[in-house]
């Protein structure tokens, strides 16, 4: 189904009924009229996440203008490093880390990007996709007395996690160097988060899950229950029927609303090189339903981003 919006030559199709988009008629650069910025913005707040084909004009300079007509540009990540002259690109790089594992990026710091832009720069020849779950419909899809519970419920977020969730441990002798600087860097300062686990999107009121795999705890949870509990809700977040898997083309990039959405890369390329710059936009402090903002316990993130107004 395709659904023509304000800006004439826009075409959005639905890639699933529930969630993402494929957005037609639009070369993206910094340029754009506001009809056309308007209409984008909408398309990624009805569906959370859009996909864009044929954007091959678009290097690192075109898509951070382009992402400044939806937002301010945070730094590209409060510790690791950015595309070199780039302040605000993170390299998503196979030599590096593999973010196999749900997640919602950065919600280990108060003030969670909104948006995420994500451009292809290399793909391998097979695999590489990337999955992502709305957690907007996951929150309203639960029975009444699970929502009764997470509405009440806050979680610790820290940045002490291995990206590559499924990576077994291996023996001194066997440590990959690249991805051991990369973890080093990546949790070089200790950042923790309460936020409540339920959030009211700033833009639209939805009410959706703020989970993934920065959660360490639930707070006056034990360990065991909150592991129980976390396995629960994140499985209504990742079933398939709440999810939209792109597959990758030169030339393509993905926006997705990172207050309604957890994302996964899936590691199926083999040894293949694969990379892929992505740029995050300043959100604001989570709220609760009961108007809570979230709390940092460790860590300053103002370096990191200015908080949207």
């Amino acid at each position: 189904m395709t659904t023509q919006l304000t800006a004439p030559t826009v075409t959005v199709s639905k890639a699933g009924s529930a969630i993402g988009a494929v957005i037609g008629g639009v070369r993206l650069g910094g340029d754009l009229d506001p009809a056309t910025v308007a209409t984008i913005r909408q398309a990624l707040l009805t569906h959370k996440v859009i996909f864009f084909r044929d954007q091959q004009h678009l290097d690192d300079a075109g898509q951070l203008a382009f992402a400044r007509l939806l937002g301010t540009p945070t730094l590209a990540h409060p510790t690791a490093k950015s595309v070199e002259g780039a302040s605000s690109v993170l390299p998503i790089d196979s030599d590096y880390s593999k973010a196999n594992s749900w997640h919602t990026d950065v919600t280990f710091v108060d003030r969670i990007p909104a948006i995420s832009l994500l451009r292809a720069v290399t793909l391998p020849a097979y695999g590489g996709n990337t999955s992502w779950a709305n957690t907007v419909t996951a929150y309203e899809n639960l029975p009444v007395p699970l929502k009764a519970l997470v509405d009440k419920l806050w979680a610790v977020h820290s940045n002490i996690y291995d990206y590559a969730g499924a990576r077994d441990e291996t023996r001194i002798g066997g440590i990959d160097v690249k991805f051991q600087e990369y973890y080093d860097q990546f949790v070089s300062q200790l950042f923790e988060t309460e936020h409540p686990v339920v959030r009211v999107h700033p833009e639209t009121g939805e009410r959706s899950l703020v989970l993934g795999h920065f959660v360490r705890r639930f707070v006056g949870l034990s360990s065991a229950e909150t592991t129980q509990l976390f396995q629960l809700l994140q499985n209504r977040v990742t079933h398939l029927d709440n999810t939209v898997r792109w597959q990758w083309q030169p030339g393509d990039l993905a926006i997705w609303d990172n207050r309604a959405t957890q994302h996964f890369g899936v590691a199926d390329y083999d040894d293949q090189p694969r990379r892929l710059h992505r740029i995050t936009l300043a959100g604001d402090v989570p709220v609760s339903v009961d108007g809570v903002r979230s709390t940092p316990r460790t860590g300053d993130a103002a370096h990191f981003s200015s908080l949207d107004s």
